[in-house]
């Protein structure tokens, strides 16, 4: 009880400089996270050239990443609770670097898979501490702003590759390369551990009352019947964020192959499918918190569903190039808010110890990613891929139909404005 109130305490004596720092702080670990591993991926062919892989024995290397992430991600909230969010973060880039670097470097097929398993391990606990970190900024500016910080992840990504890009259009060896990155965000990260937020996670509701969703002074739920409504909220929560992580793999995995194979578009042309997906998830992030704020979550949420779902479903009724583009591009805008909702509502559900909501979510989001292109895969073979795609529009409707166990409150007049 001491810890709670010694923590509550020291943060509402934050001044407000310490809590912009706070929040350029999180949005700089958004930034290397998504930097780091994004400057490894323009050197996969090199990698792959080099240690002479077969196409089957480099898809199972890569493979790696994800299989890490799984098997280390609910160990997340753990160590949160025992050495708080922002060390974690913190400590998960510095790791995830030297996975990185040690890939880029490798001998071998098992050194490389293992370095990727170990990168894999620690990008999934950075990813959840620094949701946390985030999540606590935001109750205490009492307002949404989850949603800048995974546009920030997207710039970082966008940077990332670049540098990989430059890097091994000079022929940069990768040791140089991926070293001078691994230093450069280690600064960067230790750096903002400075900055972030004082003081251990808060164990019940404490900083939530700052303005978080339990602020409405609604009792835990409690019982038998607690627990069932707990466990309804976080699957729902689950079901939301996986919708927004299918329409994100649909784009990247499939949006070229339909445009170049389906419809017959130029290889140049078929790009833009991902392409406008992604930039207009940018868009939607940027735009994210001020709709949040001014609708609330659910009612941003349900209409991203209902535009993600018509504006794709429109597209494969009536198929052309530049329509399946636009499609993608209102599936992308559609989805922009829908995993940060889920994180701050499965962060926020009553009766969890901290971090343990957002770890489960997190985790089980993964699964999405895993188990989404061999499910369309297996349809497209069956029936084409255009009817594969038909997962886009079923995501979209199926968070317009989950999106009422997300919260409908609005910012208050009084939130933070730095």
């Amino acid at each position: 009880m001491t810890t709670i109130t010694t923590t509550t305490t020291t943060h509402a004596s934050l001044e407000p400089r310490q809590l912009r720092a706070a929040r350029v702080a999180v949005g700089a670990l958004f930034l290397t996270n998504g930097a780091i591993f994004a400057n490894l991926l323009p050197r996969y062919p090199q990698i792959k050239a080099d240690l002479g892989l077969s196409n089957a024995e480099y898809g199972l290397a890569v493979a790696s990443f994800p299989c890490g992430a799984l098997m280390a991600g609910l160990a997340a909230a753990a160590l949160i609770r025992r050495f708080r969010s922002s060390r974690v973060a913190v400590a998960g880039t510095l790791l995830t670097s030297m996975g990185v670097l040690l890939a880029g470097l490798a001998p071998s097929w098992g050194v490389l898979a293992g370095a990727l398993f170990f990168a894999g391990c620690m990008d999934a606990i950075t990813d959840v501490a620094q949701n946390s970190h985030g999540l606590r900024v935001q109750r205490l500016y009492r307002r949404s702003i989850l949603n800048s910080f995974h546009a920030i992840w997207s710039i970082g990504a966008v940077i990332g590759g670049l540098m990989g890009g430059f890097a091994a259009g000079l022929d940069l060896p990768r040791g140089v390369h991926l070293g001078s990155s691994a230093l450069l965000f280690a600064i960067v990260a230790l750096t903002a551990l400075r900055y972030t937020l004082p003081g251990p996670e808060p164990i019940e509701p404490g900083e939530r009352s700052e303005g978080g969703a339990q602020a409405d002074g609604a009792p835990a739920p409690r019982g038998s019947t607690g627990r069932l409504r707990i466990v309804f909220m976080m699957a729902a929560l689950v079901l939301i964020a996986i919708g927004g992580t299918l329409v994100e793999d649909a784009g990247s995995t499939w949006a070229a192959v339909y445009l170049s194979g389906t419809l017959g578009a130029d290889v140049a042309i078929a790009s833009f499918g991902y392409i406008a997906l992604v930039g207009a998830q940018f868009v939607g992030r940027l735009l994210g918190d001020g709709f949040v704020d001014r609708f609330g979550q659910r009612a941003v949420a349900r209409t991203g569903g209902a535009i993600t779902a018509a504006g794709m479903a429109a597209a494969l009724l009536f198929p052309s190039v530049l329509g399946t583009i636009a499609g993608f591009a209102l599936a992308g805008f559609g989805v922009a808010t829908l995993v940060p909702a889920a994180m701050h509502g499965a962060d926020e559900l009553p009766g969890l110890r901290a971090g343990t909501g957002l770890t489960v979510l997190s985790w089980l989001m993964r699964l999405g990613f895993l188990v989404s292109p061999p499910v369309v895969g297996l349809v497209a073979d069956a029936v084409g891929l255009r009817v594969g795609l038909l997962v886009v529009p079923f995501a979209g409707t199926l968070v317009l139909v989950l999106s009422g166990v997300l919260s409908a409150a609005r910012a208050p007049a009084g939130g933070h404005q730095g």
